[in-house]
């Protein structure tokens, strides 16, 4: 029989994370689900490590990939749950109850397309940063995603079957569209807003790359949501980054 959840790990040269996730993983109390891990053909010992955790429920694939979005296709291929959790090296559940919350979510509403919920920011120790800029809202539907990515993409847990394969024309942000095309096929959105889900390893690939992934995020609202209205509120974008920018200021010269 098939898990409730499977939960899709990328890794690549990721020694330094990878323990914490599994760990944060294994110690969960709920127990129906699969662990799947797309490693890249690390060269360092990432796999040595996995090894050492091995059990029933993970499975470990590693092979050369074209970039993130491909291994996570195939993450998404080689897993069979009927609902999907992208939780990435560094990456790791707020709590040993996260996955039951979870699961008691699924199982209390009918099925629902989307399960979603709050996140922190942690450093490469695990060490915990702050919460996230934007704020899970208290309801979601697909207009949400107009004002930015409101769910991070590691608390959007997606039906199995509503969920596509990320567009890889996107290098930096298939995360954000493939989201809006869950958002699109879900008749039932649960959110678990009083609820931290996640700790988000905050040095990611959209990190890194902040520039090439906001462009690509504006051609993605513009898609999604209209040229003009998306120029529209990257103007508001912008008054509200210097409103935090000030505000910031102020508090360090205080």
């Amino acid at each position: 029989m098939n898990p409730l959840i499977s939960i899709i790990t990328v890794c690549y040269n990721a020694s330094d994370t990878i323990e914490r996730t599994i760990r944060s993983i294994d110690e969960q109390t709920f127990d129906d689900y699969e662990h799947v891990i797309v490693d890249g053909a690390s060269s360092d010992d990432t796999l040595t490590k996995v090894q050492a955790h091995a059990n029933s429920r993970r499975e470990v694939y590693s092979d050369r990939d074209e970039g993130l979005y491909d291994a996570m296709n195939k993450g998404i291929s080689y897993s069979s749950g009927r609902y999907l959790i992208f939780l990435n090296a560094g990456d790791k559940f707020h709590s040993r109850d996260s996955l039951a919350i979870i699961a008691d979510a699924i199982n209390s509403n009918d099925t629902p397309g989307i399960v979603y919920g709050q996140t922190v920011l942690v450093d490469n120790d695990g060490n915990y940063i702050g919460p996230r800029h934007l704020t899970a809202p208290d309801e979601l539907n697909l207009a949400s995603f107009a004002e930015g990515m409101v769910v991070c993409h590691q608390a959007f847990v997606a039906l199995r079957r509503i969920a596509g394969f990320y567009n890889r024309k996107y290098r930096y942000s298939a995360d954000y569209e493939w989201c809006i095309r869950c958002l699109q096929h879900s008749r039932k959105n649960v959110g678990l807003t009083d609820t931290v889900l996640i700790d988000y390893l905050s040095e990611g690939l959209t990190t890194r790359h902040r520039r090439a992934s906001l462009w690509e995020r504006f051609r993605i609202m513009s898609f999604y949501y209209g040229l003009f209205p998306t120029i529209g509120r990257h103007i508001g974008f912008v008054f509200r980054a210097l409103k935090r920018r000030r505000t910031s200021n102020r508090n360090i010269l205080s």
